[in-house]
């Protein structure tokens, strides 16, 4: 380990930094427009007796040490929890104060034909010293191919998978334990000339995407149904409320919730209330109607909320990636191109 600090022009030192890395949910590579994608988070826990700034972060080869990737300062994407510095100042979150924990949100791409490789560890530079955390496992669980969720052409993944998006970084406990089971949802929406909807923006069903089919994915078991509950009115700038009180109950609004097998759950929210097709306990088979998108539940506008996770709930589930088998990627030249067996990233545009 001297080697390897003092090789970076690092003085080893004792003590090191007392600083905690910890992963804690392995990822998963997963392939996107030709390229390789893994989204993860390190949770970092300041233990020492003065505050820490994070200055960069190294992913490296578990097993050589040779660095594969590396986050400067203005690549970080670092949310302090408890945290005494002003927040809005992306330079402050990168200060770790004593006793505070961080987390930071890692996003890598490389090209297919690099490879990412199986076990990683992290070494976090600060204030010249470094501290490298234990290996990490980068296949930790096996990629389901899927059907789509919904059908048709015109479909954006809005707040799909990537660092910018609102799911990705949603951090939630849930019997005392902090998960990110949106961490690969995408919410589902038809935009037509840059636009959701046309006409009345508080009618729903002026909304392209109110009232479309929601598909099964594929064959499984309904383990949750949940109907019954009304539309919100979409927001506008005259504000939200919505139709029934946010309860972890009613977050989802009407939702389906489906085994899929082996430990994996599909979980579509926001359904339209009296749409659905299926009851808790049916099977279903992939390609197979479910009910219709509507607004309900924490939905601002009509669309599908669509994940999957390790455990048959909304939010106290850790989010896995899958593959959906086939679409159509629109690109921004205007060309389209047929992709197979891969994942859609944030605000990509697709035919199903």
């Amino acid at each position: 380990m001297d080697k390897l600090l003092a090789g970076n022009g690092i003085a080893p030192e004792f003590p090191p930094a007392q600083l905690e890395i910890r992963t804690a949910y392995e990822p998963t590579v997963f392939p996107s427009l030709g390229r390789h994608h893994l989204i993860y988070e390190l949770h970092l826990l300041n233990f020492g007796d003065r505050p820490i700034a994070l200055d960069a972060i190294e992913a490296l080869d578990a097993d050589s040490y040779e660095p594969f990737a590396c986050l400067q300062r203005h690549q970080l994407d670092i949310r302090t929890i408890g945290t005494t510095h002003d927040e809005s100042d992306p330079q402050a979150r990168r200060i770790l104060d004593c006793g505070r924990r961080a987390v930071a949100f890692v996003f890598l791409s490389v090209d297919a034909d690099v490879g990412i490789p199986g076990r990683l560890r992290h070494r976090i530079v600060s204030d010249a010293r470094s501290v490298v955390g234990p290996a990490i496992a980068t296949r930790s669980t096996a990629l389901r191919v899927l059907g789509a969720p919904v059908e048709g052409p015109g479909w954006t993944a809005v707040s799909g998978p990537g660092n910018d998006s609102h799911h990705r970084t949603g951090v939630f406990v849930v019997d005392g334990v902090a998960r990110i089971s949106r961490r690969y949802a995408i919410d589902w929406k038809k935009i037509r000339d840059g636009a959701s909807f046309l006409g009345d923006a508080r009618d729903v069903r002026c909304y392209h995407t109110y009232g479309e089919n929601v598909i099964a994915v594929a064959d499984g078991t309904v383990v949750a149904a949940v109907d019954g509950l009304p539309d919100n009115v979409p927001r506008t700038r005259a504000g939200f409320e919505p139709a029934v009180p946010t309860t972890m109950a009613t977050i989802a609004g009407n939702s389906l919730t489906i085994d899929l097998g082996h430990g994996q759950f599909a979980f579509y929210a926001h359904l339209q209330a009296n749409s659905l097709r299926v009851a808790t306990g049916d099977r279903v088979r992939c390609g197979q109607p479910l009910a219709r998108v509507g607004n309900s539940g924490d939905a601002r506008e009509p669309h599908l909320h669509f994940q999957v996770a390790d455990a048959p709930d909304a939010l106290a589930a850790e989010g896995l990636p899958y593959l959906i088998d086939r679409y159509r990627l629109r690109l921004p030249d205007g060309r389209a191109t047929v992709r197979t067996q891969e994942l859609p990233l944030a605000g990509m545009r697709v035919d199903f």
